[in-house]
């Protein structure tokens, strides 16, 4: 059963039709990247998982639940965790603090995700971790959020544009980290403009237009439509 499905769904913001006819699932373990250029409905896709936007028509269901009814933190308990593009951290808390506050037990009874490990994947957090949220940098403040959100031991990961504005080295230890997770066996959805990473790790890709899915298949598939990517994602 997949952990997540989303069938012909369709949101509104205001009076703008975002999201059209959207129709997918992921399986547990599964890595799915969703692709397009600004403004196309990545991000509504995934404010919709979490329940901040509702749909207007369509389900989701988490767990073979429909989520309809259920309030955002329900959504979370339920073992999904999203990492936003906003680094979302406790600028006045410590980052053992940070961590320790959004730790616990994965909806399967699993506690795979702990400081032990979490240091060993993002050392420089280890060697923060008497620091203030804001006395971090940028990246430092990104490894955290990932952090906050794997010490939930989700089921499903959700990363909104993770490594949008890092330096280069530190967009490459978010990577790692990134293929790490998808090894450990959490299932993900991957919101990122590298098109190329996105290629190496993630098993399924979506790319939208304007709301609705214009592509829906594996890597191999993918990389065998060059004009489809050159159109819709400029590669």
């Amino acid at each position: 059963m997949p952990i997540l499905s989303l069938k012909n769904i369709h949101c509104y913001i205001g009076p703008s039709h975002i999201l059209r006819d959207v129709t997918f699932s992921v399986r547990p373990g599964q890595c799915l990247s969703l692709m397009g250029r600004n403004g196309m409905g990545k991000t509504t896709i995934l404010r919709t998982i979490m329940g901040h936007i509702r749909p207007t028509k369509g389900i989701v269901h988490i767990n073979g639940v429909n989520s309809a009814l259920m309030k955002t933190h329900i959504i979370a308990l339920s073992g999904i965790a999203f990492v936003p593009e906003t680094r979302s951290i406790f600028p006045n808390l410590s980052v053992i603090e940070n961590l320790t506050m959004a730790a616990r037990t994965g909806v399967d009874g699993r506690s795979d995700w702990t400081l032990e490990r979490i240091f060993n994947i993002f050392p420089k957090l280890e060697e923060r971790q008497n620091f203030w949220g804001d006395e971090l940098s940028g990246g430092e403040q990104q490894m955290l959020t990932i952090s906050r959100g794997l010490m939930t031991n989700p089921s499903l990961l959700l990363l909104d544009e993770v490594t949008e504005g890092l330096a280069p080295l530190v967009r490459e230890d978010i990577w790692r980290v990134i293929l790490e997770i998808k090894n450990s066996g959490i299932a993900s959805i991957i919101v990122d403009k590298h098109v190329k990473r996105l290629l190496e790790i993630a098993d399924q890709h979506v790319i939208l237009v304007r709301g609705e899915i214009v592509f829906h298949g594996d890597g191999k598939t993918l990389v065998e439509c060059p004009e489809l990517m050159k159109q819709h994602l400029g590669v």
